[in-house]
């Protein structure tokens, strides 16, 4: 072989091994490579909900500093398991993202049959908000205090009854029931407005209600609010007490939202996710929009995100099991 082609042939073999490594270390660095198309968010909500518009507020923010469209995509079936196995099965590359809430948790806790694996088919990216729920209670109930309503609960075995739409609103009324020692009968819906037509109608008399929907009527005194589920004041809410402090301590739960992406995605992408995200939800027009819904902004690390996970599913499944509810129930 003669020495010019033989150097050509060089050349070439090394740019053909260069080229994925140059992509690899880009990858690794961070850099401009990624993203280098439009990257799709999946909302596991109907359109035109307080969580879509945030979200896609969040997707239109994101997709401005990483200088590629994300395009926010509503798969809202089944409590969002239709959405979270698509993105468990979706490339590991940072283009598609999955928005993930509390039913993300009690999905795996109540012993659904999923076709994903919560903890070991995502890596977290980063909470992006905690929205407060409400215990509330019709104001036609003698009781204007959580210490009240438990006396109330304790005097009366099984005459109060609370609504909910989902486990994700049975739950923390039953986590409610087990620590402070009291029985109340739950009345399921398959719906959040049914039910709350007949919360304020006084046939439902108590339940947690997400801030966003609840407050404008505890403001025109249609429903009456005791405390937050969160384990401290909320600066959204900063006149409300919290349930711990207000007899039940150690209670806490919370309507949290966050970002995953598929698990093995390289952890550069993760981390510059994670770093534009919880800049602009800690900027002031989002957070300021955050607070007026009734959210708390968080923006933690993917190690902290991810604790966070792995903890919620094994605390939901205890009170699942001691409340004997089950997937389906």
């Amino acid at each position: 072989m003669k020495e010019p082609f033989r150097s050509i042939v060089l050349a070439t073999a090394m740019m053909l091994v260069s080229v994925p490594l140059l992509a690899q270390s880009a990858v690794r660095a961070g850099s401009p490579a990624y993203p280098s198309k439009s990257i799709r968010l999946l909302i596991p909500f109907a359109p035109g909900g307080g969580a879509d518009i945030l979200n896609r507020m969040i997707a239109q923010r994101l997709g401005d500093v990483l200088g590629q469209t994300v395009i926010a995509e509503n798969r809202p079936a089944i409590d969002g398991v239709v959405a979270t196995d698509t993105a468990a099965h979706s490339p590991s590359d940072g283009y598609t993202l999955l928005v993930v809430t509390l039913s993300f948790a009690i999905n795996s806790a109540i012993g659904r049959d999923l076709p994903y694996d919560a903890i070991k088919d995502f890596a977290a990216i980063t909470q992006t908000a905690g929205q407060q729920i409400i215990l509330i209670v019709h104001p036609s109930l003698p009781i204007k205090s959580v210490r009240e309503l438990i006396d109330y609960a304790k005097s009366k075995p099984g005459v109060l009854n609370y609504g909910s739409s989902s486990n994700a609103g049975q739950l923390p009324m039953e986590l409610f029931n087990a620590m402070a020692g009291i029985k109340t009968v739950h009345i399921p819906y398959k719906g959040s407005a049914p039910m709350l037509v007949d919360l304020l109608g006084g046939q439902v008399q108590l339940t947690f209600g997400g801030a966003l929907v609840s407050m404008p009527y505890v403001k025109s005194g249609k429903l009456r609010a005791l405390a937050i589920g969160d384990a401290k004041r909320s600066p959204s809410l900063p006149d409300l007490p919290t349930v711990a402090e207000s007899g039940v301590p150690g209670y806490q739960a919370l309507q949290w939202m966050g970002l995953v992406a598929p698990a093995r995605t390289p952890r550069a992408i993760i981390d510059r996710l994670h770093k534009e995200t919880a800049r602009l939800i800690q900027s002031t027009d989002l957070r300021d929009r955050l607070l007026e819904i009734g959210n708390d902004p968080v923006g933690s690390t993917p190690e902290q995100f991810s604790a966070f996970i792995k903890a919620e599913i094994p605390k939901w499944a205890k009170i699942a099991k001691q409340a004997g509810i089950k997937a389906g129930t």
